[in-house]
């Protein structure tokens, strides 16, 4: 297993060691249009266009300022990410916002991060200032497009002043039961989380990612993004819309890539199930999909066992499933199982579940819960009553 350096603390130096010892390798593929249209990113590419907005940030604000992210999917969002890290500046990823309805989630997160810098690209810089114009109880946020920033741009960039324990971005939560709350991710969370993803999942340098999930969740961004970058192994993804207009293309990614491990939400495999038709899975090889993970809501046994029955035919294997737990406030991974085993599924009563019971049963009332498994490494679970 290719694991970074000891000497490795902070994100900035993980990227640094990778483009040092493979400048040329492909870190990232972007397919354009979700399915042949590439775009690629190697890790001296990805270091030194860091490098360079980072010296643009550097002239704009203060070390340990927040820098929100506003990227549509693609390429650019990982230069503006790491663009932050390198200047000593605290990312907020986030989504841009759509010009002709207000977005009470991202003007809650604008609220609470007071950003200095937002990083964008030049297509909807306007669509950002325009805005931002209406945040009466934000400061002036400067808006900056990266797009345009040119890797020779990188000469006044100053290595910054952190550590394990320095802030690298915001993770802000869903916001599905209130205000979304911003999580205050450190390098080192990073990097521990990242060591737990690895040794849960059993990852080595042959895993290849294929994923759809939005860079700005925590699923994306950690589990899809800073995973391959700690294994040194290739990513490739697509935009999110692109899977969900047409599911196969998903699927058709992790056979041309030879893809060993993904990871969606439970609606993302239900989907498929649903739009995919035989006719579109002619030549459709998933033996090589080692670990499909689940999570980010609940997953259900039914649909792991339409996903498996429906792509058995194509190499699919029902031990490949992964349920899993995580949250943006334990960085992202908090358990999961074994990778080679099969999912561990409960029948309980389904009357006594909703009053907070566990009942075990075999009648037609039973509801199947699905295990998702230990904790990994050093970390302690406490389940408490507030």
């Amino acid at each position: 297993m290719v694991l970074p350096s000891p000497k490795v603390n902070t994100l900035v130096e993980l990227l640094q060691w990778r483009a040092q010892q493979h400048p040329s390798k492909i870190a990232y593929t972007f397919l354009v249009d979700g399915e042949h249209a590439e775009v690629h990113l190697t890790y001296a590419e990805l270091d030194q266009q860091a490098r360079a907005i980072a010296a643009q940030l550097q002239g704009l604000a203060a070390p340990g300022e927040r820098v929100m992210l506003l990227y549509p999917p693609g390429l650019a969002f990982l230069n503006g990410f790491f663009g932050c890290l390198y200047a000593g500046m605290i990312a907020v990823p986030a989504y841009p916002p759509h010009a002709k309805r207000p977005l009470p989630r991202l003007n809650s997160i604008m609220r609470n991060a007071q950003p200095k810098v937002a990083l964008t690209t030049q297509e909807i810089e306007d669509k950002v200032s325009a805005q931002f114009a209406d945040y009466t109880d934000v400061a002036p946020v400067y808006v900056l497009p990266t797009d345009s920033i040119r890797a020779d741009q990188a000469a006044p960039w100053c290595a910054p002043a952190i550590d394990a324990d320095s802030l690298a971005f915001l993770q802000y939560t869903s916001g599905s039961t209130g205000d979304a709350k911003g999580v205050m991710i450190s390098h080192k969370n990073v990097l521990y989380n990242e060591l737990m993803i690895t040794t849960a999942f059993q990852n080595d340098e042959t895993s290849v990612g294929v994923s759809w999930t939005p860079l700005f969740h925590d699923m994306g961004l950690i589990g899809n993004v800073l995973q391959p970058l700690y294994l040194g192994v290739p990513a490739i993804f697509m935009a999110p819309m692109a899977f969900l207009q047409k599911p196969i293309r998903w699927l058709q990614a992790i056979a041309r890539y030879r893809a060993t491990g993904t990871s969606a939400p439970n609606f993302g495999y239900d989907l498929c199930v649903q739009m995919i038709k035989p006719e579109q899975c002619v030549d459709l090889d998933l033996s090589g999909w080692r670990l499909a993970v689940a999570g980010a809501e609940p997953v259900r046994a039914e649909t792991m066992q339409r996903f498996s029955e429906r792509f058995a035919p194509y190499g699919f294997r029902p031990e490949a499933f992964y349920p899993s737990y995580g949250l943006a406030e334990a960085t992202l991974f908090v358990t999961g199982g074994q990778p080679t085993a099969l999912p561990i599924l409960r029948q309980v009563d389904k009357i006594a579940l909703e009053t907070q019971q566990i009942v075990p049963c075999s009648s037609a009332s039973a509801y199947t819960i699905v295990g998702c498994g230990q904790s990994w490494l050093g970390q302690q679970i406490s389940i408490v009553n507030p």
